[in-house]
């Protein structure tokens, strides 16, 4: 009850700042398992089955002809691993806790935190994942070969950046529309699935397709990578500025958002859902 403020330096803020989050990371991640290693594991078979599933089925459909001129199984891994690892973080911070969870009891924790862990415990579960994958098909089936890795793994990180920022608008409205935000958020997952892009090339997209696509900053940053990963691919319909805007402006919105709705919950806002 008695205490007395102590003044901190910024750096002394920081440190504690990036010890909470480091440990509601750590919580974030063995959320989805108890065992650490098994929620790694559970997202590697389901990485390799989204690839497997779509391998098969260009094979059998006869679609290979329209992938590009390379190593088939990249192009293929090239859109999953962008497609989850966006998804991946719309969910986990749509799902992060809000102002009204217990955990916001103890002192440290806050809003900010909640959707920080949840974010970067997303991003690195998808990135390690493609590590360990992308090593295990280097070694134990062919060598692989990126033509740009680091402008690639940049627009691995704008589609991460992206899906953080749009889940972060879906967690700012949940609190005013809890049923409607989950029908919306999951409508906008599985709405990927088609036009994200990851099963076609977006030159090839005849113009009547294109605004199917064009609207979702996912189908522009894995058409971009694709530019990046393979030498004979040039993107021409795409833009990696639309979705560093895109994420740009979500973010400040969602922010500005997360700010009045944190100063408007209260306990009782739990008990109407």
């Amino acid at each position: 009850m008695f205490q007395y403020r102590k003044d901190r330096s910024a750096l002394s803020r920081a440190i504690t700042l990036g010890e909470v989050v480091f440990h509601s990371v750590v919580r974030s991640v063995r959320s989805k398992h108890n065992n650490a290693f098994m929620a790694l594991a559970l997202n590697i078979v389901q990485a390799v089955m989204f690839v497997m599933f779509f391998y098969f089925m260009f094979s059998v459909l006869g679609m290979r002809g329209g992938a590009i001129r390379g190593d088939f199984l990249l192009y293929m891994m090239s859109g999953v691993f962008l497609f989850m690892t966006h998804t991946k973080t719309v969910g986990a911070v749509v799902g992060a806790e809000g102002a009204s969870s217990p955990m916001m009891q103890h002192a440290p924790m806050n809003t900010t935190i909640a959707i920080l862990s949840a974010a970067i415990g997303a991003l690195y579960l998808q990135v390690l994942s493609m590590l360990i994958i992308l090593f295990a098909y280097h070694v134990a089936f062919t060598p692989i070969h990126i033509e740009e890795p680091i402008p690639a793994f940049g627009m691995l990180l704008l589609s991460w950046a992206s899906g953080a920022a749009i889940g972060l608008v879906l967690y700012v409205l949940k609190p005013w529309l809890p049923g409607a935000i989950g029908i919306i958020s999951t409508i906008y997952q599985r709405s990927n699935m088609l036009f994200s892009g990851k099963m076609v090339l977006a030159n090839s997209l005849p113009g009547y397709m294109l605004p199917m696509f064009i609207w979702n900053p996912l189908f522009h940053t894995i058409d971009q990578a694709r530019g990046y990963i393979f030498i004979n691919y040039n993107p021409h319909v795409t833009w990696w500025e639309y979705a560093a805007w895109l994420a740009l402006i979500f973010f400040v919105l969602g922010l500005m958002g997360e700010f009045y709705t944190r100063r408007a919950v209260s306990l009782s806002w739990s008990a109407r859902r």
